[in-house]
C-alpha cells in the first residue's frame, strides 16, 4: 500500500511420487489425471537421480563468475521503500551473518549453478537457521518449524538443505568456532535431515501430514544436551514466547490516549499511518484498507472468517521487520474485540516474487501473497489460523500482493551470537530434522531417501559446500562495507 493520491535455470524434472497430467486455468495448475506409482518405483526414480548427480557433487560451489552481489540486492531496492533501503543496509553490514541473512537473492543465483538432483519439493527459499523456531499452534501448544515462507516455491530439496547449512558454518565463524567444530555443526543438521527423510520414506501419507516436534519433546533432549545454565536460559527464552501474543504486543506498541489504544511513534521503525501520510490521506487508506481486510477474510476458512469479524479495526502503521525484508512494504493493523483489552494484532506484509522464481519453474500463483500462504500451510505441521492473502490496488494504479497473519503468536528464536558448540549442534539437528518434515510434506519422500542412501556422502558433500559459501559470504559481506564506505550505496547502521 503506497500513500493515496490527493484527491536460471530450470530444474530437470524426474517423474516422482504422483505424477500429474494437468491444464491451467487462471495461472493455476489443475491435474487432469494423477497417477501413483508404487514404493519401487518411486525408489528408482532417486536411485537413478543419484546417478545422474552423485552424493559427492552436491560439494561444489562455484567462484568464478559470479554475479556482482552488491548489484542483485541494488535490483532488489528498485522494489521497495526508498527511504527505508538504508536501513536494510545498515542491518546486513551488522556481521557476516547477519549480511547472510538478508542475502536469499545472492544465495539463490548461486545455488542455480550448482548441480541439481531434480527431486523438487516445496521449498522455504530462505531456510537459515533464523528462519527457525518456536511458535503457539492452534491447540496453544509450542511447537517447532520453519517460520519464513516469504521465499517458498517450488525447486530442488537440497537448495534449502544447503541454504541452511552454510548458514550454521557462517554462524560458527561469527562466534569465533574452529573449523572443526564448524563441521560438526554442519555434519549433525545435513544428518539430521537424511536420516529423518528416512524415516519418513517408511511412514505413511498420514502419518507423515500428523507428523510436528513438539516443545515438550524437544526439551527432554535439550536437557541431555545442555548444562544447568543453558537449560535454564533455554527454558526461560520458552517461556518468554509463549507469552510473546497480542496482549503483550499491546502493551509494547501501543499507549493509551482519551481511553483508546493507540500505536505507538517510532519512527523510521514503527509510524502510525496518520504521521506518515497526515490525516486526509490516512483516511483514504483506511477506507482502502477496509476493502482489503473484507476480500483477505475470503481467503479464511469460514469459522476464522467468522472469529474476525468479531473484531473492529481500529489503528494501521507502518512497520519495519527483519534483516532481508526491510524495505518491503509492512503493515501492523490493531483490531479491538469485545473492549479495549481484547486485542488482534495482524501483520499485513508485502510479498513479492520468490528469490528462486527466475531459476525454476513457476509456483502457479498469480498472487504472491497466495504463493506464500500455500507455501506455508504445505510445509508446516500447524499454521496461524489468521493465514490468507489479498492484492491491494494503490491510487496511481498499482497492484501490490500481500499475506497477512497475527503479529505475534507465541513466537521465538534462539539469539544466535549466545550460542555454544554443543547447542548449535544439537540445533542444527532438529533444525534438519524440521527441514525434512517439511519436504516430506510436498516431495516424493521415498525418492529423496533413495537418493540420499544410508552412507554419510551426503552430508560430506554439504559440509564442504557450506563451508566454501560461508568463505564466499565473508567476502561479500567485506564488498557491502566497503560499498557504504565508498557511498556507492547508503547504509543506516543502529537502527
Amino acid at each position: 500500500m503506497n500513500p493515496p493520491a490527493k484527491a536460471g535455470r530450470v530444474a530437470p524434472k524426474p517423474d516422482t511420487a504422483s505424477r500429474v497430467t494437468a491444464s491451467r486455468t487462471n495461472g493455476r495448475r489443475r491435474p487432469t489425471k494423477i497417477e501413483h506409482p508404487s514404493r519401487e518405483e518411486r525408489a528408482d526414480v532417486g536411485k537413478a537421480a543419484r546417478l545422474r548427480v552423485p552424493l559427492g557433487s552436491h560439494a561444489e560451489f562455484v567462484t568464478a563468475d559470479r554475479s556482482d552481489p552488491i548489484e542483485l540486492l541494488e535490483s532488489q531496492a528498485v522494489t521497495r521503500v526508498p527511504e527505508l533501503v538504508p536501513i536494510r543496509y545498515g542491518r546486513m553490514i551488522a556481521s557476516p551473518f547477519s549480511f547472510y541473512r538478508g542475502g536469499a537473492m545472492i544465495m539463490a543465483t548461486d545455488l542455480a549453478r550448482t548441480p541439481n538432483s531434480g527431486l523438487d519439493v516445496q521449498l522455504c527459499g530462505d531456510a537459515h537457521m533464523s528462519n527457525f523456531g518456536v511458535y503457539t499452534s492452534p491447540e496453544r501448544r509450542l511447537v517447532f518449524d520453519i517460520n519464513d515462507f516469504d521465499e517458498t516455491h517450488p525447486g530442488p530439496f537440497e537448495w534449502d538443505v544447503k541454504r541452511l547449512a552454510a548458514s550454521l558454518a557462517v554462524a560458527g565463524g561469527d562466534n569465533g568456532f574452529s573449523a572443526k567444530k564448524r563441521r560438526k555443526i554442519v555434519l549433525a543438521a545435513a544428518a539430521g535431515y537424511r536420516q529423518s527423510m528416512i524415516e519418513f520414506a517408511h511412514q505413511g501419507n498420514l502419518s507423515v501430514w500428523y507428523s510436528h516436534a513438539n516443545m515438550d519433546n524437544l526439551l527432554s533432549q535439550i536437557g541431555d544436551q545442555l548444562d544447568t545454565k543453558h537449560k535454564t536460559r533455554t527454558q526461560a527464552a520458552l517461556n518468554k514466547a509463549h507469552h510473546r501474543d497480542s496482549l503483550q504486543a499491546l502493551a509494547k506498541l501501543t499507549t493509551v490516549i482519551d481511553g483508546h489504544s493507540r500505536i505507538l511513534s517510532q519512527p523510521p521503525l514503527l509510524v502510525p499511518v496518520e504521521e506518515l501520510w497526515g490525516q486526509e490521506q490516512a483516511a483514504a487508506a483506511y477506507e482502502q484498507l477496509g476493502n482489503l481486510t473484507r476480500s483477505y477474510r475470503r481467503t479464511l476458512q469460514w469459522d476464522r472468517r467468522h472469529l474476525l469479524e468479531q473484531f473492529k479495526l481500529v489503528q494501521l502503521a507502518r512497520k519495519v521487520v527483519g534483516v532481508g525484508s526491510v524495505g518491503t512494504r509492512a503493515w501492523i493493523l490493531l483490531f479491538e474485540g469485545l473492549d479495549g483489552g481484547d486485542p488482534l494484532f495482524l501483520q499485513a506484509k508485502e510479498a513479492q516474487a520468490s528469490v528462486l522464481s527466475g531459476f525454476v519453474e513457476g509456483s502457479g500463483c498469480k498472487n504472491q501473497g497466495e504463493r506464500v500462504v500455500n507455501g506455508q500451510h504445505l510445509m508446516q505441521a500447524s499454521s496461524d489460523i489468521f493465514l490468507g492473502w489479498q492484492r491491494a490496488p494503490d491510487p496511481d494504479g498499482v497492484e501490490r500482493d500481500f499475506y497477512l497473519r497475527q503479529l505475534r503468536d507465541g513466537k521465538g528464536s534462539v539469539v544466535v551470537e549466545e550460542m555454544v558448540p554443543d547447542g548449535m549442534v544439537f540445533y542444527g539437528r532438529i533444525c534438519g530434522q524440521a527441514l525434512a518434515r517439511a519436504h516430506a510434506r510436498s516431495g516424493d519422500r521415498v525418492a529423496i531417501a533413495a537418493y540420499l542412501g544410508k552412507s554419510d556422502r551426503f552430508e560430506n558433500a554439504i559440509a564442504d559446500f557450506a563451508e566454501t559459501c560461508a568463505e564466499q559470504n565473508v567476502r561479500d559481506h567485506a564488498e557491502l562495507v566497503r560499498a557504504a564506505a565508498t557511498e556507492r550505496v547508503i547504509a543506516q547502521t543502529g537502527i
